[in-house]
């Protein structure tokens, strides 16, 4: 099974101690995990670069598997690659390239979608040197992703998911078509209930056996993204479990 954890790079209004307690985390739940997920500004806020912070982790982990966001909302087809050349040179192993949100501070939208970005790449070869992914609903509507689907990327990560029904209706749609599957799953905890409630997230199927929840998930796709935005030491504290 491969187990990635999710991070979130600090504000760039951040003190250097932030950047420093994440350096502290990643050297901790690095011992746990098979990769990392570096975020992109999620909800707009602007933070540093999953560029940066991405080939910093490469470099003092290099068996590490590392995967970073790409928000296109506001970027150019040359911005994506020169982005992408850069993550090539980093020997970041993969791109997640979504819409992503719009910056409180910036309403420019650049008008790229994130199927052509990933069209573009593919069709330049850039999924010769490094793993595409495109981002999926927990509920996807099938007749709606043909764009995505037809862009040809190495896989897709999905929005968080409660149920491993979920994962099986998707699986069964995207296997035959040799995609890889990577199931994002918020780790269950008191800290974490604001984003579930945010996410409109239901984890009742799953709160009370973590454990079995991600296993079941295992025997479907092998891949697994932890996301644990409030409650790092619960989430080390469970993959450090799993681990035994």
């Amino acid at each position: 099974m491969t187990i990635r954890y999710e991070i979130n790079p600090p504000k760039t209004t951040d003190p250097p101690s932030r950047i420093e307690l994440l350096d502290q985390r990643i050297e901790q739940i690095s011992k746990f995990c098979d990769g990392i997920h570096v975020t992109d500004s999620v909800l707009g806020i602007e933070r540093i670069s999953p560029l940066i912070i991405g080939a910093e982790i490469k470099q003092k982990f290099p068996d590490l598997l590392v995967t970073i966001s790409l928000r296109v909302i506001d970027k150019t087809i040359p911005q994506i690659i020169d982005f992408t050349d850069a993550a090539i040179h980093a020997k970041i192993d993969g791109i997640l390239v979504l819409m992503g949100d719009p910056s409180p501070d910036n309403d420019y939208k650049s008008g790229v979608i994130p199927s052509e970005a990933v069209n573009v790449l593919v069709q330049n070869g850039y999924d010769q040197k490094i793993h595409l992914y495109l981002s999926l609903p927990s509920k996807p509507n099938f007749e709606k992703i043909s764009k995505k689907v037809n862009s040809k990327p190495k896989g897709f990560v999905t929005q968080v998911i409660h149920d491993v029904s979920q994962v099986e209706r998707i699986s069964d749609y995207l296997k035959p078509k040799n995609f890889e599957l990577i199931p994002c799953v918020l780790y269950p905890s008191s800290k974490n209930n604001r984003s579930a409630e945010f996410l409109n997230l239901d984890w009742s199927n799953y709160e009370s056996d973590f454990s079995s929840f991600i296993h079941e998930i295992e025997n479907v796709t092998g891949d697994v993204l932890l996301t644990s935005p409030n409650d790092f030491k619960g989430a080390l504290d469970f993959l450090t479990r799993l681990q035994k």
